[in-house]
């Protein structure tokens, strides 16, 4: 018997990292999961390794409508919506005086009116019977970071607008928490850093450069699917409004190699 079996859910940023990961996990412990992504062909790949119980959404999730007709597919096709784990995200690293404007509004607009965009259309369905949302933050929520303004202010907003949903629709039964990483090896900063010079990519990588953790390495995505499938789980069941921190210890002090 698997910790989600017959739940619905839905997985945004689902075709690659800890989307993926999560969908595919998701589906091992007995969910039926709706693979949502801007990379159809990608969301298409993770359904099909799924099987059955599967369908594979295109979605750009700055985009009220399409994030509105996302939610009514999966509920049109399963019938319910039980989980909506809103994990789509970018990462621009860059510094303010030289970040544009573009990249800040993108940033925003996919990491955190994507969350808001889902939890608006997904709350109605999840209010009916109950349900769980959960929201990928970050390390990066809690604390400043070198070389991520933009991602910063995104991931500190998703915190604070999941603590709000958690506070104001406990009533109708819905549990709202984040996952919170600490350095994953997915590919979210690839698609920003392969537009740039060589010169340019480095000085950026060196930004971001994470401190050494207590764990001295990055996660696997599996490493974060396990936390969620906890997290949207009857295991966590009197767990809400929390930021759940699966980061090698991160939280915990950071490690200077003085001796």
């Amino acid at each position: 018997m698997g910790k989600l079996d017959g739940k619905i859910a839905l997985i945004t940023g689902s075709a690659s990292g800890i989307g993926r990961a999560s969908a595919l996990a998701f589906a091992q412990e007995g969910a039926s999961v709706a693979v949502a992504d801007w990379d159809e062909a990608g969301a298409r790949q993770v359904a099909q390794q799924i099987g059955a119980r599967a369908l594979a959404l295109k979605v750009d999730v700055s985009r009220a409508a399409d994030v509105e007709r996302m939610i009514a597919a999966a509920v049109g096709h399963f019938g319910r919506l039980d989980i909506l784990f809103n994990n789509a995200g970018v990462c621009v690293p860059n510094l303010v005086h030289s970040m544009s404007e573009e990249d800040w509004d993108r940033t925003i607009a996919i990491n955190l009116k994507g969350v808001f965009l889902g939890c608006k259309y997904g709350l109605p369905e999840l209010m009916k019977k109950g349900g769980v949302i959960l929201n990928t933050a970050s390390v990066a929520g809690l604390e400043g970071h070198c070389g991520l303004p933009d991602y910063c202010a995104s991931k500190h907003g998703v915190i604070g607008l999941t603590k709000s949903i958690a506070l104001d629709y406990a009533k109708y039964n819905v549990r709202a928490n984040c996952l919170c990483p600490g350095t994953v090896a997915t590919n979210i900063m690839a698609p920003t850093l392969a537009r740039l010079p060589p010169e340019e990519r480095e000085r950026r990588m060196a930004a971001v450069s994470p401190p050494a953790t207590p764990i001295p390495r990055a996660a696997d995505p599996s490493e974060m699917a396990r936390p969620a499938v906890f997290l949207c789980s009857d295991d966590a069941s009197f767990v809400t409004g929390h930021a759940f921190c699966a980061d090698g210890g991160w939280m915990g002090g950071h490690i200077y190699k003085v001796m």
